[in-house]
């Protein structure tokens, strides 16, 4: 009988990158919140150029962690080059080297209705 295995997710937020680290700053403020908001998931950033890792160092390292599921969230606003092509080339080339691992990819943050809502009201406030 198989002994069962829990999940344990992985989740690799995916930007496009910066050579200037006070630009890595928000998206490593969302991994540290996913961590405080869910201990047990293991969370990354990783960068599509100019800044490591890459998609493939972090989903080996969240797998060397423990991962045996992962999902990958593009960290992008609009629907562009990258994300209609570049990146579902990525996660694709992802599955076929790691074969018993279920890698996911989330559609673009800023697809997501609620990122524009928040934008409007960033944007409408008076600051």
């Amino acid at each position: 009988m198989a002994a069962f295995m829990a999940q344990r997710l992985g989740i690799v937020l995916f930007a496009h990158g910066s050579r200037d680290l006070l630009w890595h700053q928000p998206l490593e403020t969302v991994r540290d919140r996913i961590a405080a908001a869910q201990p047990g998931t293991l969370a990354c950033c990783a960068y599509l150029g100019l800044t490591p890792p890459t998609l493939g160092e972090a989903v080996a390292n969240l797998l060397a962690q423990g991962a045996n599921t992962v999902r990958v969230v593009p960290m992008f606003l609009g629907m562009g080059l990258h994300a209609r092509r570049d990146i579902p080339t990525l996660v694709q080339a992802l599955r076929a080297t790691h074969a018993g691992v279920a890698i996911t990819l989330a559609p673009p943050v800023g697809e997501d209705p609620r990122m524009a809502a928040l934008l409007t009201q960033i944007a409408l406030e008076d600051t």
